[in-house]
């Protein structure tokens, strides 16, 4: 899995997207790297933020595409992206919606 390609997508990467890789790299550094990761977002506009949104949905549908090829790996990278996700923006943008009587 190509982090930073698949974070970046089509678009130019961003430089917070080397803390993240590192949290995909090895995840736990995630604890120690979640406040440091939020509060650079705090500076951000909100189109790098759209930009940072998407690229964490992008990890979490890749990850689902590719979750039967390395099920650890993508597990724990859609786990980092949804964390951060949460963090950053307060919910899931993929969040499941509840079925029948949930």
């Amino acid at each position: 899995m190509d982090h930073a390609r698949i974070l970046a997508g089509t678009g130019k990467p961003l430089p917070i997207y080397s803390s993240i890789t590192a949290c995909f790299d090895d995840i736990n550094r995630l604890p120690d790297l979640l406040e440091p990761i939020y509060l650079e977002t705090q500076g951000f506009d909100e189109e790098t933020l759209d930009h940072l949104r998407f690229a964490l949905v992008r990890v979490q549908v890749y990850a689902d595409i590719h979750r039967y090829e390395d099920m650890e790996h993508t597990q724990k990278a859609k786990y980092v992206a949804q964390v951060l996700e949460k963090v950053v923006f307060g919910s899931l943008l993929l969040e499941r919606e509840p079925q029948g009587n949930d």
